[in-house]
């Protein structure tokens, strides 16, 4: 069955669920008949469509697919839509599609229509097959002869995305092009959508500033509106990682516990050593963040940024080092501890080789997080901050056990 357009209603839900996030637009739409939620998704942008059909009941879902137009539901949850952090999920219906054989002046009247249907920037050619041959600027269609055919006019072989293509690789592609808009064809060529430029760059700006939050185990679908219990279920597991492998560091500083009650000051030291190894590895990684977004990872490799991190954190380390070896030589001197001289030493020693690896921690987390199949920012933080909370105070208690008499 294919959905009939209740225009007035169907408007008034777009005005509604429009910003929601996804459970509180299945709320919204409770009430409303099977048709009716179709029509309304058919609107909205592919992106919201899927998550809105994702948050459903299984059988509410099958009514309302059924109850869409079936070239809605072959188009967009088959050819990409369904994928996420895919050019599918933002391109829009190729509204301006013109046969080669058709005539200038028909084209031109046949876009008198097309235009009050939404925003059309480029006019796109196809055969009987749907098969995208050729693209035309509206000002070379005004130019030319009203008797040609779109064919002459047409520029041939034209440039454009696949609905897989990622929006990152998008992005890319679209430093070199700098078009207001892009046709979207499936793998074989045929002509699925349109995306505006904007909207990508649009949703690029949404996934970095959710890229902050998803360091420290904040997943991008929070929002301001998102209800505490949803924000609960998405942040808590996280939690409970990161209390797990505190505990893998608490048991670094458990096999040192005889050394420690040796020698107490030592105590006073692991918290320095923790938290200024932990910001040069925060420092390596976000480099490495950005020229992952960047793709400058995948062109010169991450080999040539490790060399570079650890250089950098055995040069910074080394400065940082003499700071912290006095600082120690002048507490272990005042407090009266023994071998003064000897923790001075372990102590600076322990935080040039911290930075170091925490240099290369940096760039190696989220580099492996990314070769897994993760997104590299997801709590890239939490994995770094324990990784070399381990490594700087294993070192340091295992350098002072080892110096100090």
């Amino acid at each position: 069955m294919v959905a009939t357009l209740d225009a007035q209603r169907v408007g008034e839900l777009l005005d509604e669920v429009a910003n929601l996030p996804a459970p509180e637009a299945v709320d919204a739409l409770a009430g409303e008949g099977d048709i009716t939620v179709a029509d309304t998704l058919q609107a909205l942008n592919p992106t919201d469509s899927v998550e809105i059909l994702e948050e459903l009941p299984s059988d509410r879902r099958a009514r309302v697919l059924a109850a869409a137009a079936p070239d809605w539901v072959d188009q967009w949850m088959t050819n990409g839509a369904c994928h996420p952090e895919t050019v599918g999920r933002l391109m829009a219906p190729p509204f301006a599609r013109f046969s080669p054989d058709m005539t200038v002046d028909e084209a031109i009247e046949l876009v008198r229509s097309i235009v009050r249907k939404g925003l059309v920037s480029y006019a796109f050619v196809v055969d009987d097959e749907s098969y995208l041959v050729g693209v035309i600027a509206f000002r070379e269609m005004m130019l030319a002869d009203r008797q040609s055919k779109v064919a002459d006019i047409m520029i041939r072989e034209p440039f454009f995305l696949r609905a897989d293509t990622p929006i990152l690789d998008a992005m890319r592609e679209m430093l070199r092009w700098h078009l207001p808009s892009y046709p979207v064809c499936d793998g074989d060529g045929r002509l699925l959508g349109v995306v505006r430029g904007a909207d990508l760059f649009e949703q690029q700006a949404v996934d970095l500033s959710a890229q902050a939050g998803a360091m420290v185990g904040v997943e991008k679908e929070e929002r301001l509106a998102t209800p505490w219990q949803r924000s609960f279920r998405l942040r808590h597991p996280w939690l409970q990682a990161n209390l797990l492998t505190a505990f893998v560091a608490a048991a670094v500083v458990g096999v040192f516990q005889e050394t420690i009650d040796r020698i107490v000051a030592l105590a006073v030291f692991l918290p320095v050593l923790a938290g200024q190894s932990a910001n040069s590895g925060s420092q390596a990684m976000a480099i490495t963040l950005r020229g992952i977004t960047l793709g400058e990872i995948e062109a010169k490799g991450a080999g040539e940024l490790i060399r570079k991190e650890a250089w950098l954190g055995l040069v910074n380390g080394s400065l940082v080092a003499l700071s912290a070896a006095l600082g120690m030589l002048i507490y272990a001197t005042w407090s009266g501890a023994s071998h003064p001289f000897a923790l001075a030493v372990a102590v600076g020693a322990s935080m040039a080789g911290s930075c170091v690896l925490s240099g290369v921690f940096g760039v190696l987390v989220p580099v492996l997080l990314r070769k897994a199949g993760a997104d590299p920012a997801s709590a890239s933080s939490i994995v770094l901050t324990s990784v070399t909370d381990c490594v700087s105070i294993g070192l340091f208690l295992a350098l002072a056990a080892w110096i100090v008499p």
